[in-house]
């Protein structure tokens, strides 16, 4: 495992893809610019390309795969949870889990879990929002890192990003655009999150 100076708050990261914002978390926290240490990698599937590169990288994982409870988010969710106490999570970043987390989980993890989401919520939570800002005819788009609550992508937002919609854009090339922007604000939100974190617990 990578080696940290003393950083106040373990972190785990969940991810279902090939975790870029993933990479840009840990490399943030290996420079010091989040004062957390990166002690798990988790994802809802055994195939996340992230997770090779956790592996590669020092990082200790958990792949628990969603599909084998047969619908039941909360069994799913129990046995993260069981994963999460077994490494002392104390905060998790979601980057990139494709998973809407129930109420019984978000309650346990309120004020310590946050989410990036590729829009500038309040607008488009959900999917398809590189096409659905096309399509309304906005002018820019964006990210947002907001603290995660019961509804879908409608906790507060902590920072975002904009970049402008191009004349011929498609969802494709908008979302390349946005991802770039992604990579820049995640550790800083993230940072923000974690001081506010600290400062509740000091408090």
């Amino acid at each position: 495992m990578p080696e940290f100076d003393d950083v106040p708050v373990r972190l785990a990261i969940f991810i279902s893809g090939r975790g870029s914002n993933m990479k840009t978390l840990v490399e943030a926290c290996l420079a010091g610019d989040i004062p957390a240490r990166p002690i798990l990698i988790l994802s809802n599937k055994y195939s996340a390309e992230g997770l090779e590169w956790a592996t590669e990288n020092g990082l200790p994982i958990a792949a628990i795969d969603h599909r084998a409870y047969d619908g039941d988010r909360e069994a799913f969710e129990k046995d993260v949870q069981e994963t999460l106490e077994m490494h002392d999570v104390e905060f998790i970043a979601l980057a990139g889990f494709m998973r809407v987390l129930t109420p019984w989980f978000t309650e346990k993890w309120e004020g310590r879990m946050v989410n990036i989401h590729p829009s500038l919520l309040p607008k488009y939570p959900g999917l398809h929002t590189h096409k659905r800002a096309i399509e309304a005819g906005d002018k820019e788009a964006g990210c947002s890192v907001h603290w995660v609550t019961e509804g879908v992508d409608e906790g507060a937002v902590i920072d975002r990003e904009t970049v402008p919609i191009k004349e011929g854009d498609t969802p494709e090339s908008l979302a390349e655009r946005v991802l770039e922007r992604e990579h820049i604000l995640y550790p800083r939100a993230l940072n923000k999150a974690i001081e506010d974190f600290l400062d509740r617990e000091e408090g």
